[in-house]
């Protein structure tokens, strides 16, 4: 396809109308800085332009038409007043005629036409040709009033800021379209390497770092799915969903304070059916889950609480998955990890503790990797001593790099013949997310048999401890300090 122009942008002209006298619109903005930045990552002029006013139908069919013939790429500006210009949508149609003569609108895995939000429209109002294809929003919801604030510098400098990153994205993508659509038959450096990730559609109090991981992956070239927004009818939803997870080798879902809605004709949210895909996606191997929820996080909306308790307890719904309530750089660092990482296999039952010992070479020690709260580490100090007459013993750390300490973590996973979890000033909920983690260490890359698994039941003592029962680990009553003899059972065990 031989094209005049690599792109037009289609607007509105009310869009473009300047909000403080004497400064441009924000359409002159927009084409300005996409010329600037497409230009720097290209490595050449682009010829951008726009329909600077407006002519008149007369002049539309003999003019604009043979023009749009010519254009590799439509960026529709697309706002209330855009969805009800005639001209603009005829823009849109005549371009969408000429690339179906040319061979469709879609090359090979990417769409010729961009979509710009300026402002919110829903989706049923959206021209057919646009409904199908993702938006670059370029605004913002006040989290408390619910107000929309478009991302202008009059706004001030974090507008501003947003404004050039959200630019970015799109002159990235554009760009990508451009070098495919010249060059189609090369292997690029910006295509992706045929890793694909499941990037699950949130709630919009995660929607800013849910596009810094979008962002993310597909610079470092990975395809990122959905590639389209999703449908509205729940079976529709499952049907997407599914197709796209077949694709993909790791799913990750942030969860945040607000419930996600609830597609016509379904009962769960869309949150719950991306997770349920996801799981049932898992069993069949060579496929990894990150679930993510901010430290901290407050919630009010009782379903949401209900939910992410399920996340934190409720087995099911973690299978083969790994739930991180830490900081949001930490999981970039452990998305890229497991992506580096071979998948996971087909899940296979949680280990028990009858489980084979590990074999150990001789007049070596079994190395114990013991797993404490930063409450818990001066009372742990009596029982990692005791045991370090019989194993080499690990315990966890505090201090240092969060990252550094997430890989020690899942390196002693990997590694260790056993763990033993001290269940002291922390709760229940930690102990039994800690037993998860020790179960999922096969998806770390651990390639041991499965570890000796012991749970000490520290001071204080507590209704809540004295409940406490599970089939995956020794339970260790310690509830009046040490007692070697209680441990001599898990000792022998691990000994083998």
């Amino acid at each position: 396809m031989n094209f005049e122009s690599d792109a037009f942008i289609s607007y509105a002209h009310l869009d473009n109308v300047e909000l403080i006298e004497g400064q441009k619109g924000w359409v002159t903005n927009l084409h300005r800085a996409l010329e600037v930045r497409v230009a720097q990552l290209l490595g050449k002029q682009p010829h951008i332009w726009r329909d600077p006013k407006l002519q008149g139908n007369d002049h539309f069919a003999e003019t604009l038409v043979e023009k749009l013939r010519r254009v590799a790429v439509l960026i529709t500006v697309v706002s209330p007043r855009y969805v009800k210009s005639d001209w603009a949508l005829k823009e849109l149609s005549a371009f969408s005629q000429a690339a179906e003569s040319q061979g469709g609108i879609r090359f090979e895995d990417k769409l010729r036409i961009f979509k710009v939000l300026k402002t919110p429209v829903s989706i049923d109002k959206h021209p057919p040709e646009l409904q199908l294809v993702l938006g670059y929003e370029f605004f913002k919801t006040d989290p408390d009033s619910g107000r929309i604030r478009e991302l202008n510098e009059i706004f001030g400098p974090e507008a501003q800021r947003d404004f050039w990153l959200k630019l970015d994205d799109l002159a990235h993508d554009i760009c990508q379209l451009l070098e495919k659509l010249e060059h189609p038959d090369a292997k690029l450096a910006s295509q992706p390497v045929g890793q694909g990730v499941f990037l699950a559609e949130t709630t919009s109090d995660l929607r800013e770092q849910r596009e810094t991981l979008r962002r993310d992956l597909q610079q470092h070239g990975y395809m990122v799915f959905p590639t389209r927004p999703l449908p509205s009818v729940a079976s529709e939803v499952k049907a997407a969903v599914t197709e796209d997870l077949e694709k993909c080798q790791l799913s990750v879902m942030l969860v945040g304070r607000n419930h996600s809605s609830v597609p016509e004709g379904g009962t769960d949210s869309l949150m719950e059916i991306q997770n349920q895909l996801a799981i049932e996606r898992g069993k069949s191997g060579k496929f990894s889950r990150l679930l993510w929820i901010p430290p901290g996080l407050q919630v009010e909306d009782d379903r949401q609480v209900k939910l992410i308790e399920r996340l934190r307890l409720d087995p099911g719904m973690m299978e083969g998955a790994d739930l991180l309530e830490t900081f949001f750089e930490d999981l970039r660092t452990v998305i890229h990890d497991k992506l580096k990482r071979p998948s996971a296999p087909a899940l296979a039952p949680a280990p028990s503790v009858q489980s084979p010992a590990p074999q150990v070479e001789s007049g070596s020690h079994p190395s114990l990797y013991v797993i404490h709260d930063q409450r818990d580490s001066e009372a742990a100090s009596a029982w990692v001593e005791h045991l370090y007459d019989h194993f080499e013993v690990l315990q966890s750390v505090f201090e240092g790099d969060e990252a550094e300490i997430r890989e020690y973590h899942d390196d002693n996973l990997r590694s260790c013949d056993g763990v033993l979890i001290f269940y002291g000033s922390t709760n229940e909920l930690w102990v039994r997310r800690k037993l998860r983690e020790v179960q999922k260490a096969p998806g770390y890359g651990r390639t041991k048999p499965a570890p000796v698994v012991g749970i000490v039941m520290a001071p204080p003592r507590s209704p809540e401890k004295e409940r406490f029962r599970t089939h995956d680990a020794m339970v260790l009553p310690q509830f009046e300090g040490l007692s070697a003899a209680s441990l001599q059972q898990f000792i022998v065990s691990l000994k083998g």
